[in-house]
């Protein structure tokens, strides 16, 4: 007898998840607050420019690396044209000076070493670690939580490229790393190119993220987010899925303390075998299942565990096309500015003059995403709306102010402004305290699993970045092909999977 399914939130994680069971003969339907898939990984138009919400650059774009069948598989990257940028992303001070982080390990070595010329030593050492990793693969092909003694071994010899990295830069944070260059300014750019105000994030992460820009596997999908997410959207109905949009789950229905199906927003219900939660963790811990199926280990989580800053998100519209311009800069800035409740030493942009589909020909979309504070902003909205309104309206001027001064004339040639503080991104994805991306990666959570089940709660599993530390569209799809692994290792299925033909 054919088991059912019912998934909760239709973003890539969902979205993954649906496709996987589907493959493995499972009868599955989603469930989706809003009216489109993606989630997170997400766009939205304003006039005649449409915004990216999400991808900057993703892992398996390139048909070389391990993770990209994962993206065959669900149909994401069959045509799809990709970027694979000479500039990961550069700082500049007020006179020009630059910090550009290539994407060859080569080049970016020699630049540093110009540079600071004093650092010679520890920059050998990081581009020396870096070098390593572009010799890992991240294993992909089974669920973790399976592992026999075999795998164990297997992965213990997959490590070796990385070990030495792994064993010199475990403990070491971004915000450390910065401080060891002797040269203020490459000091003061690699903190900010690195993680900034997230000061403990974890080298060992930014150093694998260099190696995959190296090995060009970490490509920009031209169209961006939401395209990306609707070709995983097709290839789940392709293969029988249903989805239903508008239809947000208020409770997970539970008898004997076995997950029996879901209820809505507006009070239907929905029977299944097995309920799968791939929407945002805390709200489906603590909201939809009342908080009854917890430990300790758990509510530390919650309660103890970084997250992601959330993000004051500004889209600004050009009449300009901005060609020859870097497409990911961070300005220096001279004095801080105050943003929200929060001051700012630098600002960042992303330059979208490298995705024609998203604003007309001679036109671009800028995107500038500020590390901002949660309780701020809820608490302005609620207690002063219009000054919200208002402190919106002047970071929009501050941002198109500060790119006037590298772009003369920028000023006259903006056509739209959007901004979305820490509250949009709650209320669109659901995400609690608006985190974009859950948990941080940290030096102590970057190699930390998370379990995909709830202590006493049978035929129910999570997935999505609130399982898997660091976050990300990659691990989204990971921890969905991965609880599909257990589901089937369970029901004493052979996992099987097939590549997306159309």
């Amino acid at each position: 007898m054919t088991k059912s399914i019912s998934i909760i939130g239709a973003g890539i994680a969902g979205l993954a998840t649906g496709c996987y069971a589907q493959m493995n003969g499972y009868e599955t339907q989603i469930f989706e607050m809003h009216d489109q898939p993606g989630g997170v990984c997400t766009a939205w138009k304003r006039n005649d420019y449409t915004i990216d919400g999400c991808l900057h650059w993703l892992v398996g774009s390139n048909p070389k690396s391990n993770f990209y069948p994962l993206w065959e598989e669900l149909g994401a990257v069959k045509n799809r044209q990709f970027v694979n940028f000479e500039e990961f992303r550069r700082v500049e001070d007020k006179d020009g000076k630059a910090f550009i982080i290539y994407g060859d390990l080569d080049r970016l070595e020699k630049h540093m070493l110009e540079l600071a010329p004093e650092d010679k030593a520890i920059i050998r050492s990081f581009i020396g670690g870096a070098r390593n990793l572009t010799k890992f693969n991240l294993p992909v092909e089974k669920a973790p939580e399976l592992y026999n003694v075999s795998d164990v071994m297997k992965m213990g010899i997959n490590m070796i490229p990385a070990l030495s990295t792994y064993l010199r830069w475990k403990k070491v944070s971004t915000a450390e790393l910065a401080g060891w260059f002797k040269n203020p300014f490459l000091s003061r750019a690699f903190y900010d190119a690195f993680g900034g105000e997230m000061d403990d994030f974890s080298a060992f992460v930014m150093m694998m993220s260099l190696a995959w820009q190296h090995r060009k596997e970490a490509g920009y999908p031209i169209g961006g987010s939401l395209p990306f997410a609707q070709a995983i959207e097709k290839r789940y109905l392709q293969l029988g899925g249903r989805i239903y949009y508008k239809s947000p789950v208020k409770k997970i229905l539970v008898d004997n303390n076995q997950a029996t199906g879901i209820q809505l927003a507006n009070g239907t219900e929905h029977h299944c075998d097995i309920v799968i939660s791939a929407a945002d963790g805390h709200a489906t811990i603590f909201n939809m299942l009342d908080g009854k199926y917890v430990n300790d280990k758990i509510k530390n989580y919650y309660d103890k565990l970084p997250l992601f800053p959330p993000l004051v998100y500004v889209g600004l519209g050009f009449n300009r096309d901005f060609s020859g311009s870097p497409h990911h800069v961070s300005y220096l800035l001279d004095k801080p500015v105050s943003i929200g409740n929060r001051l700012h030493k630098s600002v960042d942009f992303t330059i979208y003059n490298f995705d024609p589909t998203l604003a007309k020909k001679g036109k671009t979309v800028v995107v500038a995403m500020l590390n901002s504070d949660y309780d701020y902003w809820k608490n302005l909205k609620q207690e002063n709306p219009k000054c919200y309104d208002e402190q919106k309206a002047q970071i929009a001027d501050l941002l198109v102010a500060e790119l006037d001064k590298h772009f003369p004339g920028a000023a006259r040639q903006v056509e739209m402004r959007d901004v979305g503080t820490p509250l949009t991104w709650e209320r669109y994805s659901g995400n609690w305290r608006g985190s974009y991306e859950g948990w941080l990666v940290t030096i102590k959570t970057f190699l930390m699993r998370m379990g995909k089940e709830l202590p006493g709660l049978g035929n129910f599993y999570m997935a999505g970045q609130w399982v898997e530390p660091g976050g990300g569209v990659p691990a989204a799809a990971m921890s969905a092909r991965n609880v599909t692994q257990i589901i089937c290792k369970r029901d004493k299925n052979k996992f099987t999977t097939s590549k997306a033909i159309i």
